[in-house]
């Protein structure tokens, strides 16, 4: 008889379940509230906050957060035939709960990310929605029925695009700034966008494409055996393992060139270009050693490790940033006192 999934695991400790479903290092949980925070202060700039300013950041990384939890959770729903292959130990495959009770949860998720998008502004709201609908459309069966040679890795990091996008919406619509372009909808508002925003946030969303990127094409060569048994294409199973690590290498040097060209075009200063580059010249040395492996097995060893390293690269780079951006407010503030 097939044993049913333990109801109490999640309903006795909901937030020890959430932090723990998926092998989150702590740095990871707390490294998002920097990511997030980061990409409304770069869109905002540096000078004087208001309270109302800080309420609106708090707000949009709750938002963000949320959705950020939505999109892994209904992922696993909809990717629980790969995950019984390539992840047998997440809840579901591994049992730890049933996908009814994930449904639930990944709702409440999904209602939390839309209602605080909608306080911010209603352009918040569609960005949220556009990108809500493009990942449940995309998981659940773009990336199984379309025969496009990778496509699943061409089009997945598109859901992180969010991030830098939600930034710049955020002071579009709601924070104080100039603008010189309008763009006005019946029950939307005004989209009111300053054409100097328009390098930095094309700049943030390249990088923040091609650094998710170089670690999903290494982490695909892990999961090939599942992707290839539900028709899922990728780069290993497009073109195999070795061009797969090649694009990855060649997708982190591109990110690296993203985060010189965002220090040299925008507000961001040595305090973030300096551990960047050292960061970036670490991580390579991981996405070489992929490249220059030949043998398969040891190919999918690595690729589970230099996966996590192109991830840490992704996070850390906006950590930087943050870190950047309030040592540049907090020397703001201290001469204008």
């Amino acid at each position: 008889m097939t044993q049913e999934p333990t109801r109490p695991r999640f309903f006795h400790n909901p937030l020890h379940f959430l932090v723990t479903w998926r092998s989150f290092p702590v740095y990871e949980l707390l490294g998002y509230i920097f990511m997030f925070s980061a990409s409304i202060m770069f869109a905002f700039g540096i000078h004087r906050y208001a309270t109302q300013d800080y309420i609106v950041i708090i707000l949009s990384v709750a938002t963000m957060y949320c959705g950020f939890f939505a999109a892994l959770i209904w992922n696993d729903i909809t990717d629980q035939d790969i995950d019984t292959v390539v992840h047998p130990t997440r809840p579901i495959p591994g049992r730890r709960i049933s996908p009814k009770t994930f449904f639930g949860i990944a709702l409440v998720f999904s209602a939390l990310t839309f209602l605080f998008a909608l306080i911010l502004s209603p352009w918040c709201f569609i960005l949220v929605g556009a990108a809500a609908l493009f990942t449940a459309v995309h998981n659940r069966y773009l990336k199984r029925l379309i025969k496009l040679p990778a496509y699943s890795e061409i089009f997945t990091p598109v859901q992180w695009l969010v991030v830098p996008l939600f930034g710049f919406f955020v002071v579009w619509t709601v924070l104080p700034h100039s603008a010189d372009m309008f763009f006005t909808l019946p029950l939307l508002g005004t989209l009111s966008i300053a054409k100097a925003d328009l390098l930095p946030m094309a700049l943030l969303v390249l990088f923040t494409y091609f650094a998710d990127d170089a670690h999903d094409v290494a982490e695909g060569i892990r999961d090939m055996e599942g992707d290839r048994i539900l028709g899922v294409k990728t780069y290993a199973i497009s073109f195999g393992p070795r061009t797969a690590a090649a694009v990855s290498f060649s997708m982190v040097v591109l990110a690296g060139i993203l985060g010189i060209l965002l220090y040299y075009f925008t507000l961001l200063s040595e305090v973030f270009l300096i551990p960047f580059l050292i960061f970036w010249a670490y991580t390579l040395i991981f996405f070489y050693q992929l490249l220059r492996t030949k043998d398969l097995i040891q190919q999918k060893k690595l690729g589970r490790m230099v996966g996590r390293k192109g991830y840490n690269f992704l996070l850390f780079s906006y950590i930087l940033m943050f870190i950047d951006l309030a040592l540049q407010l907090t020397l703001a503030l201290s001469r204008s006192c």
